[in-house]
């Protein structure tokens, strides 16, 4: 509906007036529809748009192609405004011929930024370093130190060499505790068992903990939670686990995903999931959605840990991603006395696959305590 309604746009206020013939424009209409409907013809040929089994090369291609019309339409949007400003102050020759050559710019430069953005979303993460402060943190935990991995979103772009640097960079860290927050993988197992196979090489002394993500349920969970667990990682769904890296006790407490519901499994419940924990242990919460931290801060967690936004993928479009997930987009905010980090993501979806001023990261924590 969004993409039908952006083509239409595109379709009357660029392609109708550019100076070449009928036939022409019609054939560029057809070529541009194609592009903006890439989500809808994978769902077609494929049973769903989130994993086209596609090369390589022509999934990065048709992402390119429907990155590309995002941001022509955004460009149109802006070309439009330019124009209606020169319309008071220039000739009708000199307005017509003016039209053109910004049409022509915002196609462009709509097709340069789409190409760098795809370039930067699939290279490897660079590590991102953040010191969180709790209060009443033990000694014993001042300098411990984790890494969080979310939305790999593992997939025909994101496919074994890549998992593969991704977890050499992340056990490069040495990490104590290693935890990714949903969004692994984009397929079945039978389509991605080779590329998550990586996986199973991170280590840390206090193992890897995940949560399901809302791809994880797109893909049938009960397939995956099995071979999440193959590969060493230990998958909470409305539970806790209790660690002791020194003397002190440190909760990671994680809960499902919304979409849960949809398939027949339990949505998040952190009532649940810190059921019989104890009270006085320093609490961090993996929650791969950022949405309900006031409830969570209330529930008297120290950190809430999430992905799902991508940081937003593009900075001067972020702004579209804070109304669906309660304003928070990208790392670092505070709400009520509690820290709230939203990573940009190790990976993100094969179905937008861009990134322009919004780097992916693999992100190490250090605890301090709050000064």
């Amino acid at each position: 509906m969004y993409t039908t309604i952006a083509f239409l746009y595109v379709a009357v206020r660029f392609v109708y007036p550019l100076p070449i013939s009928l036939g022409k424009r019609v054939l560029f209409g057809i070529f541009i529809l194609f592009a903006a409907k890439y989500h809808f013809i994978t769902e077609l040929v494929f049973g769903n748009m989130w994993s086209p089994e596609l090369p390589y090369a022509a999934v990065v291609a048709l992402g390119w192609l429907f990155c590309s019309f995002a941001l022509l339409f955004i460009f149109t949007i802006i070309s439009d405004f330019i124009l209606l400003l020169a319309f008071f102050s220039t000739s009708r020759a000199t307005h017509r011929k003016l039209g053109t050559g910004v049409r022509l710019s915002a196609a462009c430069a709509a097709s340069l930024a789409a190409a760098l953005g795809v370039y930067q979303a699939v290279q490897l993460p660079e590590v991102h370093r953040v010191e969180l402060e709790i209060g009443g943190l033990p000694p014993d935990l001042n300098g411990f130190r984790f890494v969080q991995l979310t939305d790999l979103h593992i997939s025909r772009i994101f496919q074994a060499p890549w998992v593969r640097g991704v977890v050499e960079r992340t056990n490069e860290l040495s990490p104590d505790l290693i935890v990714i927050t949903g969004d692994l993988i984009d397929g079945s197992v039978a389509a991605r068992e080779l590329d998550v196979a990586p996986l199973g090489d991170l280590h840390s002394p206090n193992g890897v903990i995940g949560i399901p993500g809302n791809h994880e349920y797109y893909f049938d969970y009960t397939q995956w939670a099995p071979k999440f667990g193959s590969l060493g990682i230990k998958m909470l769904t409305n539970e806790h686990m209790v660690l002791r890296p020194n003397t002190s006790d440190l909760l990671i407490a994680g809960v499902t995903d919304a979409a849960a519901t949809n398939y027949g499994f339990d949505g998040p419940d952190l009532k649940r999931a810190l059921d019989g924990a104890p009270t006085d242990a320093p609490t961090i919460l993996l929650s791969h959605r950022p949405e309900g931290s006031v409830a969570n801060a209330a529930a008297g967690v120290d950190v809430q840990l999430s992905g799902h936004t991508h940081g937003g993928m593009i900075r001067f479009l972020r702004f579209l991603a804070g109304p669906a997930n309660e304003g928070f987009v990208s790392r670092d905010y505070e709400v009520n006395g509690m820290k709230l980090y939203v990573s940009n993501g190790t990976g993100l979806w094969i179905g937008f696959p861009i990134r322009l001023g919004v780097p992916s990261e693999i992100t190490e924590f250090t605890l301090r305590p709050k000064r």
